[in-house]
C-alpha cells in the first residue's frame, strides 16, 4: 500500500464533490427567481403518444421579454396538453393557450413566495452539503481499510486531513451558490 492508492481515493471523493455542486447548481435553476426563465419548465412532462416526454422535446420555450414565457409546441394538437401538464405542475405559473402557442406570464413574486423559495434553496444546499459528507465519509472509510490492509498511518492520516480540506472547501462553494441565488430571489 502506498500513498498513490489514497490519492485515487481522494480525486474519487472529488469527482463526486463536484457532481454534488453540479446538480445543485441544475436544482436551482429550476427555481425561478421573479423573472421568466426557461429552466422553471425542466421538470413539466406531458403525454406524448401515450409516454411521458419532457416539454422540450415536444416545444419551442423561450423567454421573449423579462415576464414572459413562450411555449410553441411543434405539434397544434399538443397545445391543451401541454397547458394541462403546466398547470399539474403546480408551479404557480398560469398558462394562456390562444390556439397557437402558450404565453406564461410571470408575475412578480410576493414577500412570503420569495421566503418559501429561499426554504426551498436552501433544502437543496442541505442535499448538497449531505451528498458532499458522504463523500468525505466514504474516502476516509476506504483509507481506513486502506490502513488495515498495510498502509502508514502517517499517510492514512495525511489523506484522511485532506479529505477534510476539500470537503471544507465544497461547503464553501455550497455557501456561495446558495447566497447568490438567496440574493437574486429576494432581489424585488
Amino acid at each position: 500500500m502506498d500513498a498513490s492508492n489514497t490519492k485515487e481515493q481522494i480525486t474519487f471523493a472529488k469527482s463526486k464533490m463536484d457532481k454534488s455542486i453540479e446538480h445543485l447548481d441544475n436544482q436551482l435553476l429550476t427555481i425561478r427567481a421573479g423573472k421568466a426563465n426557461i429552466h422553471v419548465l425542466d421538470g413539466v412532462m406531458v403525454e406524448y403518444y401515450s409516454a411521458p416526454t419532457a416539454l422540450a422535446q415536444v416545444a419551442s420555450v423561450t423567454v421573449p421579454d423579462a415576464r414572459t414565457i413562450m411555449v410553441q409546441p411543434w405539434e397544434k394538437n399538443m397545445l391543451p396538453i401541454i397547458e394541462k401538464a403546466i398547470l399539474v405542475a403546480n408551479l404557480g405559473l398560469t398558462p394562456q393557450n390562444n390556439g397557437e402557442h402558450i404565453r406564461i406570464n410571470v408575475p412578480a413574486l410576493t414577500e412570503e413566495r420569495r421566503r418559501d423559495l429561499v426554504k426551498q434553496v436552501r433544502v437543496e444546499g442541505e442535499h448538497a452539503r449531505l451528498s458532499i459528507r458522504n463523500a468525505r465519509r466514504d474516502a476516509i472509510e476506504a483509507i481506513k481499510k486502506m490502513q488495515k490492509d498495510g498502509l502508514s498511518e502517517d499517510v492514512a492520516k495525511d489523506a484522511e486531513a485532506e479529505a477534510q480540506k476539500h470537503t471544507d472547501v465544497y461547503n464553501k462553494r455550497v455557501d456561495e451558490v446558495l447566497e447568490k441565488k438567496e440574493k437574486e430571489i429576494m432581489t424585488v
